[in-house]
């Protein structure tokens, strides 16, 4: 076991952080981060749209959410563009590369076919299934200023400054919009359609057991080593927005839900993340009863965090990470609450999501039964709670037992 934590620390550790600190990856990292007010805007309607159904007197707000989350892949595309450009150390193309990523992410998402001339078809592909369009439109755009930022054009010539700046804008410009229009309108390549495609085989993965499972472990995984799980967001945002889009489809037309791996599943039904993720909810209870005066007090400061479902005071100051005594447990539990899900909602025990409400630091079992629409999801919650703490609780007893030996010294 200690020369798995020393590789993990000395090894391991250091070269995930390294590569997730690469421009690239903590660009399109950072743009995830930035969408969370759109999607939270469309979650906030939706969730007004709760009370609607039982009020239809309230006014329609879906106005609100259509051009702000209904439009997320157009934001993600200028976001992602944006942040490349900042992270590659490129401050003048900040605002270009972000408009030049919304014009070819327009010309890309452009109906084919029958549906050409269709506005609902459109907007249906500035929506959240094409997020993952977005980050490659962002991300291509990116590319080519980014090459054509380090030729310098010009740099040293006589040609006034805001002259240069004007030629290096429009001539990347010229070459992104000009590969897009022949892809698109001289070959007649459906690029929106194609990227889809080649992504949904990622998308169907992740809608099974092993996929959920792997998600949840990756989170749980790369936190206990201080990993961001933000970073994740630009693989399971567009798995999750796709599947809760099927979902609220599905919901209005008088079907089934059956998409089980949402970001309502996972995140804002807080039983996967019960406290936060690794699920450490449990943990926090146990510290408040401790025999350590230390970790009793810990736990007390860090419970009401717990409780809105934010356990970085615990991850970092318990501390969890990199704390070989508690990592196994997180990375269980990381395992246990997708599995209890799964079966749950597979079984019909309870309700699959069909209702996008992505504000997580709701305390459950509130939250629960609020993106269910299923009062017995407050029994579920709290013989999961029983279950996480008995995983922590055997792991707990060595770490209380470490912490008493150091206050006796």
């Amino acid at each position: 076991m200690n020369k798995f934590m020393n590789w993990l620390s000395e090894s391991f550790a250091p070269a995930a952080k390294k590569l997730f600190a690469k421009p690239w990856i903590a660009a399109v990292s950072a743009s995830m981060q930035k969408i969370i007010p759109y999607i939270l805007t469309g979650s906030v309607i939706f969730f007004y749209g709760v009370f609607r159904s039982f009020i239809p007197s309230l006014p329609d707000l879906g106005a609100i959410s259509n051009y702000s989350f209904g439009i997320i892949n157009l934001i993600v595309a200028f976001v992602v563009g944006n942040q490349c450009m900042e992270k590659l150390g490129h401050p003048e193309y900040l605002i270009n590369a972000g408009l030049t990523s919304v014009g070819v992410l327009l010309m890309v998402a452009m109906p084919f076919g029958d549906s050409a001339d269709s506005l609902s078809a459109f907007m249906g592909n500035l929506g959240p299934s094409g997020m993952i369009v977005g980050i490659l439109v962002g991300v291509f755009v990116s590319a080519v200023f980014h090459l054509w930022g380090k030729m310098n054009f010009l740099k040293d010539s006589s040609v006034p400054d805001f002259v240069v700046s004007w030629i290096n804008t429009i001539l990347p410009n010229l070459i992104v919009f000009g590969i897009s229009m022949v892809l698109t309108q001289v070959l007649k390549i459906n690029v929106y359609d194609l990227i889809i495609g080649i992504f949904m085989p990622v998308v169907k993965i992740g809608q099974t057991l092993p996929g959920f499972i792997i998600i949840s472990l990756l989170h749980a995984f790369f936190y206990t080593l201080g990993v961001s799980t933000w970073f994740w967001g630009a693989i399971t945002n567009p798995i999750f927005m796709i599947a809760i889009e099927e979902n609220i489809a599905n919901a209005a037309a008088g079907l089934p839900a059956t998409n089980i791996v949402t970001s309502e599943a996972f995140f804002t039904l807080a039983f996967i993340t019960m406290g936060g993720v690794c699920a450490t909810l449990g943990l926090n209870i146990l510290m408040c009863f401790s025999k350590s005066k230390q970790v009793k007090m810990l736990g007390r400061v860090f419970l009401a965090p717990s409780i809105f479902n934010i356990n970085e005071p615990i991850m970092f100051g318990a501390p969890v990470v990199f704390n070989p005594t508690l990592m196994l447990p997180a990375w269980i539990n990381g395992i246990i609450g997708p599995v209890y899900v799964w079966i749950l909602m597979s079984t019909g025990l309870l309700k699959v999501p069909s209702t996008m409400i992505q504000v997580g630091q709701i305390p459950a079992p509130f939250c629960s039964v609020m993106v269910t629409q299923d009062i017995r999801a407050i029994l579920w919650w709290i013989i999961l709670l029983a279950i996480y703490t008995a995983v922590w609780f055997p792991f707990f007893k060595e770490y209380e037992k470490e912490k008493l030996v150091e206050e006796a010294e």
